[in-house]
């Protein structure tokens, strides 16, 4: 069974202002006095909306562990065009309790489908300019291919079943919310 570790409390839900950043990271292992071959460490899920910039190396981080060979990522940045515009920044906002309990469930059916030791699901919140990352997915597993195909299916999910919403900022001052082509919520009218 995995402990799940669940943060968004450096985003405020009705100002989205910034508050203190959080602590994410608690002890791994269940005996720390023993030999590394004969300590069993449990599994974690670290899921963290924020408005803060996101590091690829603080998320790589969380998910290493001594019984793994393998940790994949997937980090979505802001690109600096769409269908010709030139774009600034994009701006994202979700509802947080369901976001929560939707990347929840996601990180349960990545433990269904594959063999994975950590999972971290990091979603920046409000305004992320042009190649910053808006997204970092980490996964460990002690071979390759779980880790690389449950990232694959972690973002092609997230896109699909996580209220979340983004707005393009473009260079000619207008903006447009996009419509998430993946997500099975979205209706057209």
């Amino acid at each position: 069974m995995s402990s799940l570790e669940i943060n968004s409390s450096s985003f405020n839900q009705e100002t989205k202002l910034p508050l203190s950043p959080p602590l994410v990271e608690d002890s791994a292992f269940e005996s720390p006095g023993k030999d590394i071959n004969e300590v069993e460490e449990k599994s974690k899920d670290i899921i963290k909306f924020t408005s803060e910039q996101l590091s690829v190396d603080e998320v790589s981080q969380l998910v290493i562990s001594p019984f793994c060979g393998a940790i994949s990522l997937f980090v979505g940045t802001t690109r600096n065009n769409f269908e010709g515009k030139k774009v600034v920044s994009l701006e994202y906002e979700a509802y947080l309790p369901m976001a929560e309990n939707e990347v929840r469930k996601l990180c349960s059916d990545i433990r269904q489908k594959w063999p994975v030791k950590h999972i971290a699901v990091f979603h920046r919140l409000g305004l992320v300019p042009v190649s910053e990352a808006s997204i970092i997915i980490a996964v460990s597993s002690a071979h390759r291919t779980a880790s690389l195909e449950a990232v694959s299916y972690a973002i092609d999910t997230l896109k699909a079943k996580v209220p979340i919403w983004k707005k393009e900022m473009y260079e000619e001052s207008s903006s447009s919310w996009k419509r998430n082509k993946e997500c099975f919520w979205a209706t057209d009218d």
